[in-house]
């Protein structure tokens, strides 16, 4: 399947030299899924809702200095390609080409929609994540939108002291905030209103009740749920108590689902890949992963996702970069991550971690195994 009949010619867009405070105002009026930054006249970047989620960022800001560059695709791509390019480029919307021509936008929703039939054969299980970031409703919004950015993630589930589930709080519910902020208080200097609403705690912010899901689901009808309900994910509970959190899958999920493929080669994709300098090759991350995955030869690597983040912090003008690593394997998932000054420092410093994750992994099966010959053992005798 391609994308001709999804692609859409109609979009939001903005100047280049667009201020903030109109961006903010756009998404909170048309609820776009990302919008399309023109510099004369032609394609320069993507702006998404998460770019907006920033501490201190004035509304005077431009358009070019939030922009992300999200990849062009062709009218005529396969949907899992462009699911792949969504997926990397961290954007939830890509400009269309016919020939040399923008021809629209498509949208991941529009492509959950297309394939929406035939996620059937998947359950929530298979695709969701399960190493959770979350926060505590008391936590300030300043707080929780560092760990938004720092995570890289657009929701964080709100917990009480005991751990249980009480909400969520999402990029969303934060640029809506201000956007409502901006306009009860006009024009001027706030920048004491600034600091008043990062200090707000998260309960104040937060959406209740949450929408959830469990892992035997399929993911048709956690789509479903998303759509239905105008969320980008949803928290994963287990079926006897929704109070608990035992992960959270989003569309990103489900896009990043859409390529796994069935080669021999090991499925690795890359969030972020322009963060890859020379030193560093797509190869390397593969053949590094396999090496490591190897010395768990009863474990096969179904899919492996590598991200890329990086930070404002410089050493010697190379920037310091958080890698994380996540694999979804027949023994289920396990994760590493780092940080170090370049992508390959940061990456090698997240494999090492992965690589103690494996073993770990493989030293608790090996005592479950020797568990269950011993009391077999005991019931002989």
């Amino acid at each position: 399947m391609d994308i001709e009949d999804i692609a859409v010619p109609e979009f939001v867009e903005v100047e280049s030299d667009e201020r903030l405070g109109k961006i903010r105002s756009l998404f909170e009026r048309e609820n776009p899924k990302g919008i399309i930054v023109v510099e004369d006249g032609e394609y320069a970047g993507v702006i998404g809702e998460r770019d907006l989620v920033r501490s201190r960022v004035e509304d005077d800001t431009k358009a070019a200095a939030l922009m992300n560059h999200a990849p062009e695709v062709d009218r005529r791509e396969d949907v899992r390609e462009v699911a792949r390019v969504l997926v990397e480029g961290n954007v939830k919307v890509a400009p269309v080409y016919e020939g040399s021509k923008l021809y629209g936008i498509v949208t991941a929703d529009a492509i959950l929609h297309a394939v929406l039939e035939n996620l059937d054969a998947l359950t929530v299980e298979d695709i969701y994540t399960t190493d959770v970031v979350s926060i505590g409703d008391g936590a300030g919004v300043g707080q929780a939108i560092n760990r938004l950015r720092e995570h890289g993630i657009s929701r964080l589930p709100v917990v009480t002291d005991d751990g249980r589930l009480t909400g969520v709080l999402t990029t969303h519910d934060i640029v809506d905030f201000v956007v409502r902020e901006d306009e009860r208080q006009g024009k001027g200097d706030r920048s004491g209103d600034l600091d008043r609403m990062l200090d707000l705690p998260v309960y104040d912010l937060m959406s209740s009740p949450v929408f959830t899901t469990t892992p035997g689901t399929t993911v048709r009808a956690a789509v479903e749920s998303m759509m239905d309900n105008d969320v980008n994910g949803l928290v994963v509970t287990p079926a006897d108590d929704d109070g608990f959190v035992s992960g959270v899958v989003t569309k990103t999920d489900v896009l990043r689902a859409l390529t796994f493929t069935q080669e021999e080669a090991m499925d690795v994709q890359i969030t972020n890949v322009e963060l890859m300098d020379s030193t560093i090759t797509r190869e390397d991350v593969r053949e590094s992963i396999g090496q490591v995955a190897e010395k768990y030869q009863e474990m096969q690597v179904m899919h492996a996702h590598v991200r890329f983040h990086e930070h404002k912090e410089k050493l010697r003008g190379t920037p310091l970069i958080q890698a994380q690593i996540r694999l979804r394997t027949t023994h289920g998932q396990v994760a590493g991550s780092g940080e170090g000054y370049g992508a390959e420092h940061a990456f090698h410093v997240a494999l090492d971690k992965l690589e103690r994750n494996v073993l770990e992994l493989k030293g608790v099966v090996a005592d479950e195994r020797y568990r269950g010959q011993l009391l077999r053992k005991l019931g002989e005798l």
